[in-house]
């Protein structure tokens, strides 16, 4: 549905933006498309499909049909009505695969990981070698990213096999936030793991904005506007959260929640 030509995620222009991650296994395809409606409503900028390490393929493209087709219907609904904007809901649906195996030829796209840091094989080029085929035959629009887990890591960090980078480690963060650059990817995106009990130190984040021109994903323990306003003045371009959607089934509390932390960016 995203009718944009132009690069998915770009450079924010120096004001941070904020994306809403739903996990296709924690919430039905109906609930994911409602909670991603309110997400746009408040603010959101994308909305990113995926994150558990085995969710199937068919459950991550129910996912993204229904909140292809919730955004249309709203698309439509805002064209009807002269006073609002359409364009809106011009919001890009976005893989964040656990995996070859959790693909959706109807996402606008998909981010395109290496999970740098990870000590196998696996992360680093044997799930991109699978998943590359059915990538360029649904013709998804590819976000390369250099993905970097940071303690505590959570589940990602020890699935992936992550070396996790430590709160103090900015030299690491550093090198891998280079070699992204020169790899050419367009993005890097610094995980401290998902619901973490705490957020990717700033100094983490300072560093990686300093260390290249790529743009600046973070996520993973986001929780209050703090948090989330010490990472956007940190340097990230892009703000995830993803649990605390999960947090809430009724959607006006959810809406107020996303409100107060969206607000101060």
């Amino acid at each position: 549905m995203w009718l944009n030509d132009g690069p998915m995620l770009p450079s924010s222009g120096g004001r941070t933006k904020h994306i809403t991650l739903i996990d296709p296994d924690k919430q039905t395809p109906e609930v994911a498309a409602q909670r991603a409606l309110v997400a746009v409503e408040c603010g959101t900028s994308a909305i990113f499909v995926g994150g558990s390490t085995d969710t199937g393929s068919n459950i991550v493209d129910a996912t993204c049909v229904a909140i292809q087709e919730a955004f249309e219907l709203a698309m439509f609904a805002a064209s009807q009505h002269p006073d609002a904007n359409e364009e809106v809901w011009n919001i890009p649906v976005i893989l964040f695969p656990g995996g070859a195996h959790a693909m959706s030829s109807r996402a606008d796209g998909i981010l395109f990981m290496m999970l740098m840091n990870s000590t196998t094989r696996k992360f680093l080029i044997e799930e991109q070698l699978q998943g590359a085929p059915y990538i360029a035959k649904a013709g998804l629009h590819t976000i390369p990213t250099g993905y970097i887990v940071c303690a505590p890591g959570g589940a990602v960090g020890e699935v992936g096999q992550a070396n996790l980078i430590n709160s103090d480690d900015t030299s690491a963060v550093s090198a891998y936030c280079q070699t992204a650059q020169m790899y050419g990817f367009s993005t890097v995106y610094l995980e401290a793991g998902s619901g973490a009990a705490t957020p990717v130190p700033l100094e983490l984040i300072k560093t990686a904005r300093a260390s290249m021109n790529c743009t600046l994903l973070v996520g993973g323990g986001i929780r209050t506007p703090e948090q989330m306003r010490t990472a956007a003045e940190a340097g990230a371009d892009y703000i995830v959260t993803g649990t605390i959607t999960e947090e809430y089934d009724d959607l006006q509390l959810l809406k107020e929640r996303l409100q107060s932390l969206i607000a101060v960016l």
